[in-house]
């Protein structure tokens, strides 16, 4: 920066300070230095003009005045601004997929990656929101901790066996192909062969529910996974229910046919009447349809005959509660 001594040994102890994501403010500054304003003024005008000039190590990094904090700090293109850590930690708040000090971790972890600048007003948006968080329901210790491990099973092709926790609480032990991680409605959730099995139906663990994972040194090769599409089935399956390929149709009334379009990718208007629109989906197994009838009497199941057996089914054993 042109300087030597004491007034270099300045320079760098602000410009790192400035990195650190800390507020620079000019009067504050003097104070701590024991120099005048117009000394910190200028050494700030060094500073912008050496990032200005040096754009091929420091990138987009500048220097920012802000009027209402009275004070400069720098803004670079790896940090993110207070518009996209807030879109992200609201996205983790409302999936309640992590313990609450696990989600205060992360958000302390990612505010590290913006500006002092942008800090206060994150604080201040989400602070209520998150001390009124309320996760869901966990077996397992950590749920980051479990995800990172699978993570490292699937990436090399170990078998596992797993000891876990089914819907109705009772204790198991399967012995697995993990194949891929999904996030779905609050929970994560691990996609896997069974080894003991000769089918290639892909099962869906709570990944929460696992309370235990052995890693064998048993590992399976392509050949055995080669027919799973994870995007395929994302795109196909809803809640994680397991269950066979099928194509359903059915009659949607309702206000928001794009909220149905929205909830089931594969889904498209085959025919359209007034509010009436036909519905053609892919989907895999039964979870869809949870989903269709809490529409209610929006939703008509038209084929194949198995779905539309299904929804009468389950509608009429609803009926039944109310005699």
């Amino acid at each position: 920066m042109g300087t030597t001594g004491m007034k270099k040994n300045r320079l760098l102890e602000i410009f790192f300070r400035a990195m650190r994501g800390e507020s620079i403010s000019v009067r504050k500054l003097a104070d701590e230095y024991g120099v005048s304003g117009k000394s910190i003024s200028r050494d700030l005008g060094e500073i912008r003009n050496f990032l200005s000039e040096s754009r091929e190590l420091t990138g987009s990094a500048e220097l920012k005045y802000s009027p209402a904090a009275k004070s400069w700090y720098l803004e670079l293109d790896s940090f993110l601004v207070s518009k996209e850590l807030f879109s992200i930690l609201k996205v983790l708040i409302g999936s309640r997929a992590f313990r609450k000090m696990e989600l205060l971790d992360l958000t302390a972890k990612l505010k590290g990656f913006t500006s002092a600048h942008d800090r206060a007003v994150l604080d201040k948006i989400i602070r209520k929101e998150m001390y009124h968080y309320n996760e869901v329901s966990h077996d397992c210790e950590s749920v980051i901790e479990q995800l990172w491990q699978l993570a490292g099973c699937i990436h090399e092709r170990r078998e596992i066996t797993v000891r876990y926790y089914k819907m109705n609480r009772s204790l198991v032990e399967r012995r697995l192909m993990p194949l891929a991680i999904m996030f779905s409605e609050y929970y994560f959730y691990l996609i896997a062969y069974r080894c003991d099995e000769d089918g290639r139906t892909p099962l869906y663990y709570r990944a929460d529910r696992i309370i235990s994972i052995v890693e064998h040194r048993e590992r399976f090769t392509p050949d055995q996974t080669k027919d799973f599409d994870e995007g395929e089935l994302r795109s196909r399956i809803q809640f994680m229910h397991p269950g066979e390929y099928r194509k359903i149709r059915f009659e949607y009334s309702g206000r928001s046919v794009q909220a149905i379009l929205d909830k089931i990718p594969t889904a498209k208007i085959i025919e359209k009447t007034g509010n009436r629109s036909v519905i053609e989906a892919e989907t895999f197994g039964t979870g869809i349809n949870m989903f269709l009838l809490s529409q209610g009497k929006a939703v008509k199941a038209l084929s194949p005959e198995s779905f539309v057996n299904e929804m009468k089914e389950e509608i009429e054993a609803m009926r039944r509660l109310y005699p």
